[in-house]
């Protein structure tokens, strides 16, 4: 080793060793603030439900931890880089290439937050001024949650490009986003001589560019958005940020790290084994029977947890070991796995349900309501494409559950299916919001791991706060990124025009509701679904109500088109994240999903025509 090898090294050793230390400072914190917020809310709800006192400080806290548990979260998934992106185009490039793209990705993302971290610390000293009403304290003490989490994020990414074995690239990809943001900057007179043609050339030419190339789409949104308001507007880039704050603040999205964690808490305590294992008792010894299977545990798991990477990960591995010694295809399984991720969207407590909800102010109890039928009516296309293709399986050498094998598979699993059932009645009945519901359905399976299935791994539980909080700053971000983006649009006329475009369509109902199904299948497959709901939700759903369709319909729909779109490949995140946690290669899974997309879209357009499915329960 050469000395000015020894010396790169040195540096770059040192530099993951500074990672690594600031990583854990980060990580307890935001775990930390995981288990407070439950405590807080819970608190909450026995003393208004118990005790008939209400503590009328708990909401004002918990929305306070909850902005920092966003922004330390979103550290936490910057330093492990899972923040979402699109990789389907990078991942297609050879390797010399696809390592540019990873670290311009980061530089990118590091010029978004060099812009706007001077702002924040600006909003965080404005909001001094403001004392919270229930706990008097001056709310600097949760806005400064942005200007310490973009200064970490700031950190982490220096860092990380300091880990980057060669110079020349973090140089290049450095000197690539320098020289862009030189040329945008230059041709600022010409931007501003253009008019609402800069929505093209930003919210459509940069966020297509930076998503395609890799950027996470928090940093893609928020650079498209930076850049229209700095460089085509006087508006100063405070306002920027406190759309953000305004979007990451929705105290119904509290709900999001709790139900992520709720559903984390199933796998580890052997609730979402119990349901699986009923149901393949009931199934297991029909053609196709453990598909079925596949189909219905997916129904019953998302009913607790409301995220989709969670309830594949409960249910894969269960499954899928059997499934195999029966001669399923690897390529099947994925396909199918995939493609319940799409028909479960609309379960309640869907992540992108709570999230419709705080953007366009559609009832929570409506929206869980609806959502149920819509669902069945997917799994059953699914269904019948599974017994087309397993319609000449040998079971000989399966053997059927005995009644009594049958019924005590039931006893065990009566706990773990009665808990979706206490989720959805909690809201709908209106004992407990969608927020307060999550920390029920928490202590609810701890209860249950604990006592009933004796399943409970303590060493897991840092783990899984620590992922919960990735996860949820990564949604989050996005949240935030997205209310900035939406906001730009409304303040450009936008809105009003597309309202106006849309509503003169000929063909009424029909036609936008059509128009609106290819849109967001598109949308879902390259925004993936909440990003896109926040941003064209409050667009879209008062056209929607205009046009004399009813908003929970309308949520239904664009929810299971966003749901096509995000589990269909080639672009489809939520068809890689199947894969992953499957173990089976992306290729294997390409041609037996189109007949399942086929099904999904089939039971799309039945949704779409027939009203009653997502309203008949509503009462």
């Amino acid at each position: 080793m050469t000395a000015s090898e020894s010396l790169v090294f040195e540096k770059r050793n040192g530099a993951a060793s500074l990672d690594a230390t600031l990583r854990s400072l980060v990580e307890i914190p935001a775990a930390l603030l995981v288990l407070v917020e439950v405590g807080v809310l819970l608190a909450g709800v026995v003393a208004r439900y118990v005790f008939h006192q209400p503590l009328v400080w708990s909401d004002e806290l918990a929305s306070i931890l909850f902005l920092w548990l966003a922004m330390l979260g979103a550290v936490v998934a910057f330093q492990r880089g899972e923040h979402m992106r699109m990789t389907a185009v990078i991942g297609m490039v050879p390797p010399p290439a696809r390592a540019f793209l990873d670290v311009v990705a980061i530089a990118a993302a590091l010029a978004f937050l060099l812009v706007v971290v001077e702002p924040a610390f600006e909003f965080a000293s404005e909001e001094s001024f403001i004392t919270t009403p229930a706990l008097e304290i001056p709310n600097v003490w949760r806005a400064a949650a942005l200007p310490v989490g973009m200064g970490l994020m700031i950190l982490t990414a220096l860092l990380r490009l300091a880990e980057v074995g060669s110079r020349r690239l973090v140089l290049g990809a450095l000197g690539l986003v320098a020289a862009l943001v030189a040329v945008m900057v230059l041709l600022q007179p010409v931007l501003q001589d253009l008019g609402n043609l800069n929505l093209l050339v930003f919210f459509v030419g940069v966020v297509a560019a930076a998503v395609f190339a890799g950027v996470p789409i928090a940093f893609a949104f928020g650079l498209a958005t930076v850049g229209y308001i700095a460089l085509t507007t006087d508006t100063p880039m405070l306002v920027v940020v406190g759309r953000m704050d305004e979007g990451m603040s929705h105290l119904i999205l509290l709900s999001v790290p709790l139900f992520v964690f709720l559903g984390q808490l199933i796998e580890m305590t052997g609730m979402a084994k119990a349901m699986v294992a009923f149901l393949a008792s009931l199934l297991g010894h029909v053609r196709g029977g453990l598909s079925y299977v596949l189909v219905g545990a997916m129904y019953l798991v998302s009913g607790i947890s409301g995220s989709k990477a969670a309830d594949m990960a409960a249910v894969a591995p269960v499954l899928f070991p059997e499934m195999r010694s029966r001669g399923a295809k690897p390529g099947d399984l994925v396909a199918l796995l995939s493609a319940t991720g799409a028909q479960t969207e609309t379960i309640p407590p869907s992540l992108v349900l709570i999230t419709i909800g705080a953007v366009t102010g559609v009832s929570i109890a409506a929206l869980f309501t609806g959502g149920m039928l819509p669902g069945v009516v997917l799994g059953a296309t699914l269904c019948a494409v599974v017994w087309y293709r397993y319609r000449g399986e040998d079971l000989s050498h399966v053997r059927r559950a005995s009644w009594g094998e049958i019924g005590r598979a039931f006893v065990i699993s009566v706990p773990a299916i009665a808990l979706p059932f206490l989720i959805r009645a909690a809201v709908v009945e209106g004992v407990a919001t969608a927020t307060e519901v999550s920390t029920i359905g928490i202590v609810y399976a701890v209860l249950a791991g604990l006592l009933i299935y004796r399943r409970f791994d303590w060493r897991r539980l840092g783990p899984m706060l620590i992922d919960t909080a990735a996860l949820s700053g990564a949604i989050l971000l996005i949240i935030g990124a997205a209310t900035g983006m939406a906001w730009a649009l409304t303040q450009s006329g936008f809105s009003a025009d597309l309202a106006s475009a849309m509503a003169d369509l000929p063909g009424g109902a029909p036609a936008f509701m059509a128009i609106s199904i290819v849109a967001f299948i598109i949308l879902g497959s390259v925004l993936e679904g909440i990003p896109a709901i926040v941003l064209f939700g409050p667009l879209l759903f008062p056209i929607a109500r205009q046009v004399g369709i009813h908003e929970v319909h309308y949520a239904m729909v664009v929810v299971l088109a966003m749901g096509v779109g995000l589990f269909a490949p080639p672009f489809g995140v939520g068809y890689y994240a199947a894969c992953a946690i499957s173990r089976i290669h992306p290729d294997e899974g390409m041609r037996p999903i189109m007949g399942y997309i086929l099904a999904l879209i089939v039971g799309l357009v039945v949704v779409a025509a027939v009203p009653w499915i997502s309203l008949g329960f509503l009462g």
